[in-house]
């Protein structure tokens, strides 16, 4: 494990303090979790935006879509139980 140190303002410090006592934490393990919820959050948005742009580019490219109705319908019907056929894309 590698060592870093942080200088956080005496504000902060106070905070921080009494919000891992009540987690029945020390400072340090807030901090580290608090940090590591940070990187995950960032890590899962990234790979959202990422996504978002490749099914950008695949409907650049085939300009197929769904109209809102048919997938609503669709996902309805399979939280009821049904069988469904799957929605058909239509050319925006």
């Amino acid at each position: 494990m590698a060592t870093t140190t942080l200088k956080l303002p005496e504000d902060l410090k106070e905070r921080i303090a009494p919000l891992a006592d009540a987690a029945g934490k020390t400072p340090h393990a807030w901090m580290v979790e608090a940090l590591a919820s940070q990187a995950e959050m960032a890590e899962k948005r990234s790979a959202f935006m990422r996504e978002a742009d490749e099914r950008l580019t695949r409907f650049e490219q085939t300009r197929a879509a769904y109209r809102a109705e048919d997938v609503h319908r669709y996902f309805l019907a399979l939280a009821a139980g049904k069988k469904t056929a799957r929605p058909k894309p239509i050319k925006a």
